[in-house]
């Protein structure tokens, strides 16, 4: 297989690695599995250019990506437009796709992993055709990212503590807005107030990070948190800690193939989080699962023998 990878120097890990000798042990990796790898190291600011770039190959058989959660989000709505399978390099601080496919964290361990992996079909979503393989989310943790993005860090442990002083801001003003809703067009509008609303790229598991425990069931995960009072946050907060979200009382948890959302006191927009991005969605937002239609690098299944 023609293999092409684009790592951005500048996320996470891979900032405080040589990235030389990475490429070299990767390469070597790869060839030993029958593999042409070729290794492109890539400032941030070029990611996007040279994914693209690597996509358009025409004898590419597998694209790889490594960085933080914004460049594998990126890389896998480019992987899937060109129909090429992505392999997952997690170099970031939450690596939360990566994660949801059960791959090792460690940047030097996966590698002998995807040089050996199998391709599989996974879903992908997409809000108003925007592609994401985490979530969407609007409120609280909207807020949160704004607030932690208007703090200085330069390091992974800075974002956490950004991120940290930040959920206490939230805590102490939790926003409240209306939302109307439609799942699966059945034509039964919801209207009503909230705190927070997340759709994800099938359901979340029960874990203190957010991520999906698979990725293979056709079905969004669609959860709305009623309006809170700091308190209210606070003890969301705790389950969110003991994975336990789902169970709290201000939460309502459904499963969807499609959600249509309305915004209707947000005419110039309304401010989201897709995948780690803040940005400003329109007031009317449609979210869809593509079913089975990302394929990625994961581990050979284990052959199991008889005793």
């Amino acid at each position: 297989m023609k293999i092409k990878a684009v790592l951005n120097r500048d996320g996470g890990t891979f900032k405080t690695t040589d990235m030389q000798t990475y490429c070299e042990t990767a390469t070597r990796a790869f060839a030993a599995k029958g593999h042409d790898l070729d290794c492109d190291v890539v400032a941030g600011d070029e990611v996007v250019q040279a994914l693209e770039k690597a996509s358009k190959e025409s004898d590419l058989d597998a694209l790889l990506a490594g960085g933080g959660d914004g460049t594998i989000s990126t890389a896998a709505g480019i992987a899937w437009e060109a129909g090429v399978p992505l392999g997952i390099i997690p170099a970031g601080t939450m690596n939360l796709f990566a994660r949801s496919l059960q791959l090792p964290l460690d940047i030097w361990k996966v590698l002998d992993l995807l040089a050996d992996a199998t391709v599989v079909d996974v879903d992908i979503a997409t809000a108003n055709g925007r592609p994401f393989v985490h979530q969407f989310s609007a409120g609280l943790h909207a807020r949160m990212v704004r607030m932690r993005n208007q703090m200085n860090f330069a390091s992974r442990l800075g974002k956490i503590r950004a991120s940290t002083s930040a959920a206490f801001g939230v805590m102490l003003d939790p926003p409240r807005f209306e939302v109307i809703f439609d799942i699966d067009g059945d034509g039964s509008s919801d209207e009503r107030p909230v705190s927070a609303i997340s759709v994800s790229n099938n359901p979340l598991g029960n874990n203190s990070l957010f991520f999906a425990d698979r990725v293979d069931t056709g079905k969004l995960g669609v959860y709305l948190a009623e309006p809170l009072e700091p308190t209210g946050v606070g003890k969301l907060a705790f389950d969110i800690i003991r994975g336990k979200f789902k169970d709290n009382e201000a939460v309502t948890a459904s499963t969807a193939e499609r959600v249509r959302l309305h915004f209707p006191k947000h005419r110039k927009g309304a401010a989201c989080v897709l995948d780690g991005e803040l940005l400003r969605m329109p007031a009317d937002v449609e979210i869809k699962i593509h079913a089975g239609q990302l394929k990625v690098l994961v581990a050979q299944p284990q052959i199991q023998t008889k005793s």
